[in-house]
């Protein structure tokens, strides 16, 4: 099967559940799903530990349910089991925007050029002046994904020819095991992931190179348009939590209180978490509803990515625009 034959497969299966989705919001009842992502640690996991969410939602009960990537969280939210995913990679909603799913971006949720990126296999001593010797390598990489087009853009900055490579679709703590045990020759991911691809290999750029050549990366609320529409005054109260746990994570008088409880939440240590949550950047909704984010910059980085997708073969086709799968409405609301 071959790189993009997977990739449609996803896609597919994706656009396919996106005919399912129908009026699930306003049926929840009181009661609403939320993805999120472990070995990720980010502040809203604090307000999630100690009932914030649910005290300013009125009571909302929230069934929190973990997923490896921003693909299978795309697929819950069209087949109606997840209506709120947070912190999803931008390039999986583009993914499954492009196919003709109705999901809309409804938050910044966290910046992060260093916690996301490709290994190289140590044995092999490849480095930027030497990618090109990547031709003809094993690369596990989690399609769809931040990473996946992290690592298109790196390939296509080094001038690799994605022929040349042989492309496999696994989940970031897949992709690490693979690498220790030397059945791939590179690997892609992020978070916890990441740090143990580290461990057997080197990464090709920094994250502030990767960021002068325009590969940005960061993820976003997001949640099904029609559940947006119907319940745009509770996704403000959550969004507004989450906001409420990023401005306390911005005081550090906060983080002997709060790192504990993150890190527990994360499955992670307290050293690795706070490592991690170094390497964050949690924009305010001031910042977020600016230019250089969902005021400007978001919908014309997104039509980069899917743009890229194209190119690579790994998509059909891109929407002319992307500014209609964001949605403002409730942040612009947050008091």
């Amino acid at each position: 099967m071959t790189f993009k034959t997977k990739l449609m497969g996803a896609v597919a299966a994706t656009a396919m559940l996106a005919g399912a989705q129908g009026a699930v919001a306003a049926g929840h009842g009181g009661e609403i799903t939320v993805a999120y992502f472990l070995e990720w640690p980010m502040p809203f996991q604090f307000a999630k530990e100690t009932g914030m969410y649910e005290e300013a939602m009125g009571g909302t009960k929230i069934n929190w349910v973990s997923f490896d990537t921003g693909t299978a969280m795309s697929a819950a939210m069209a087949s109606g089991d997840v209506q709120i995913s947070v912190s999803q990679g931008v390039p999986p909603f583009v993914v499954a925007a492009s196919a003709g799913q109705d999901i809309q971006i409804v938050d910044v949720a966290v910046s992060y050029s260093e916690n996301d990126n490709c290994v190289v296999a140590s044995g092999l001593e490849i480095d930027k002046e030497s990618a090109a010797e990547l031709a003809g390598k094993k690369v596990a990489v989690p399609l769809g994904t931040a990473a996946h087009y992290g690592f298109l853009s790196q390939m296509n900055h080094f001038g690799v020819d994605l022929a040349s490579l042989d492309v496999v679709d696994m989940a970031p703590a897949e992709g690490a095991a693979a690498l220790a045990q030397g059945s791939v020759d590179m690997a892609c991911g992020w978070g916890g992931a990441l740090r143990r691809m580290k461990e057997s290999g080197n990464v090709l750029l920094t994250g502030a190179e990767k960021e002068e050549l325009g590969i940005l990366v960061f993820d976003a609320t997001t949640a099904p348009a029609n559940f947006i529409a119907e319940e745009g005054e509770l996704l403000s109260q959550f969004l507004a939590v989450t906001a409420e746990a990023n401005a306390m994570w911005a005081d550090e008088a906060n983080h002997a209180k709060m790192l504990p409880v993150i890190a527990k939440d994360a499955g992670m240590d307290e050293d690795a978490t706070a490592a991690t949550l170094a390497t964050f950047k949690f924009p305010t909704v001031e910042e977020q509803l600016s230019e250089a984010w969902l005021g400007g910059t978001a919908p014309t980085f997104m039509k980069g990515v899917a743009d890229v997708f194209v190119n690579a073969g790994s998509i059909d086709s891109a929407l002319d625009s992307y500014e209609g799968t964001v949605n403002t409405g409730p942040l612009s609301s947050i008091n």
